[in-house]
């Protein structure tokens, strides 16, 4: 599914335009039940491949997925802790730990429990809200969640007054990704109507994790997966993803801690990318992708450039109302010489997205036909850089549910030291902004690259998508 944009409109309970759930497909029922073991899905395989032990990495402690909103409304405390404790009982993936003994590695869904939700009172002068909001969703981001701890799920709630608050919840990355951060917060604020209206919440059915993670198996033996699989391995043969020079070397390194550098593009930007996707009939992930191959081309000085991006993952169609990891690192091959202008460059990255979108796999499947693929990226000078665009469905931009209106967090500026964790490289995450403009982040191991070089990339790539739409 690709990583197209979020649009401002989009409501809690619909996908975003341009995102079709995938045809349904059967799967068998589960051989096992929820309080026994079962195998790790091939995307938390993937993280076994780049596991940095129980004190970092992604099966550390700071490996977490995070998200804030600001509740306006006469917010009940007590009622919020019982709708959370809802949410973990409806969703195991909230209460599963990866046990990763020697020859032993495993998932097990813990018996439910109600979360942890601390509450503190915020300053309460109008002007300062904001930025208060936004100083305690950073704090949280920049505090560990044990993968073992039972339920991963955790909340904070800060209070301004009776009726303006800010609701953050965080989690472990490997068994909630940012699609399912989304999920919780609409279950949440279901439970918590529901639970004000004495009756029970209306939500969809919804299947577990574990079930996914045997669909996965199933589908690996099918022709179609095959298939996928001839087709990676003809598109990669003698491919490397196109690495980023680091500041300093893996040796001389200092210990692996993610900092974020934040950013806002001017909202002409915004506007300019989407009538450049209009008028040449693509998605602007296309176009922003196209300028991001164009920079490295440019930076590197190589012609054959391949971009990894992130896609949801979320296929089966059964999938979307699920929490879980089900995000996959997709890397698209695009050549740059003999392009003639951006146009040319942009046909070359939609075809290559839709190829990719079409044949899509779990990585570790795909590095099993192309092996070298991350070679240039583990070097002792260079990492990988992925880009994104996010694209996050059920997002509330201002949703009533009952007696409370949610706004989902999004236009965070503020920069940390100290931020979830990625295990190695950078990662780039930009998207549209209901209020204007394109805000980003770019994540980044603190060993390997300075702040002012990340800063010099986003403006880079801002000067080359900007020349580009004006060609």
């Amino acid at each position: 599914m690709p990583a197209d944009d979020r649009r401002p409109a989009a409501s809690l309970w619909t996908l975003p335009d341009g995102v079709a759930p995938a045809a349904p497909e059967h799967v068998p029922e589960p051989a096992s039940g929820p309080d026994e073991p079962f195998a790790l899905s091939r995307q938390q395989e993937f993280l076994r491949m780049v596991d940095g032990g129980d004190d970092g990495g992604p099966f550390g402690p700071r490996y977490t997925i995070v998200g804030g909103w600001r509740i306006t409304g006469p917010l009940d405390v007590a009622t919020l802790r019982a709708a959370l404790a809802d949410v973990v009982e409806r969703h195991e993936s909230l209460r599963t730990s990866i046990v990763r003994e020697p020859g032993n590695v495993h998932q097990r869904v813990r018996p439910a429990r109600a979360p942890r939700l601390e509450v503190e009172v915020l300053p309460t002068e109008p002007a300062a809200r904001d930025e208060r909001a936004e100083l305690l969703l950073n704090d949280v981001e920049s505090r560990p969640v044990r993968m073992d701890q039972c339920p991963t799920l955790h909340a904070r709630l800060g209070r301004f007054d009776d009726r303006d608050a800010v609701l953050v919840l965080a989690a472990h990355h490997t068994g909630v990704d940012g699609w399912s951060i989304q999920v919780v917060l609409r279950d949440l604020a279901l439970c918590y109507a529901a639970r004000r209206a004495g009756r029970r919440p209306d939500l969809p059915p919804v299947r577990q994790y574990r079930e996914y993670v045997q669909w996965q198996r199933h589908v690996a033996a099918s022709p179609a997966f095959a298939a996928a699989r001839r087709y990676w391995g003809q598109r990669l043969r003698g491919a490397a993803v196109t690495p980023v020079r680091m500041d300093r070397p893996r040796g001389a390194q200092r210990p692996d801690v993610t900092s974020w550098y934040r950013f806002l593009y001017e909202d002409d930007l915004r506007r300019r990318v989407q009538a450049y996707a209009t008028a040449r009939r693509c998605t602007p992930f296309m176009v922003m992708a196209a300028a991001y191959v164009r920079y490295l081309a440019d930076t590197t000085g190589r012609a054959d450039v391949v971009m990894p991006t992130f896609t949801p993952g979320r296929r089966p169609a059964w999938t979307l109302d699920m929490v879980g990891s089900f995000f996959n690192l997709l890397p698209l091959r695009v050549r740059t010489d003999g392009c003639v202008g951006f146009d040319d460059l942009l046909d070359r990255v939609r075809t290559a997205c839709l190829e990719a979108y079409r044949n899509e796999i779990p990585f570790v499947d795909l590095l099993g036909v192309a092996p070298e693929l991350m070679g240039a990226a583990a070097g002792e000078e260079h990492a990988a850089c992925v880009f994104q665009l996010v694209q996050s469905p059920f997002m509330a931009v201002g949703e009533r549910v009952g007696d409370l209106t949610y706004q989902a967090m999004r236009r965070r500026l503020r920069s940390q030291p100290v931020g979830s964790q990625i295990p190695d490289g950078a990662l780039w995450a930009v998207e549209f902004d209901v209020g204007g403009g394109i805000v980003g982040s770019v994540g980044y191991c603190r060993g390997q690259f300075r702040a002012e070089t990340v800063a010099e990339l986003v403006a880079g790539y801002r000067d080359t998508l900007a020349r580009a739409l004006r060609t």
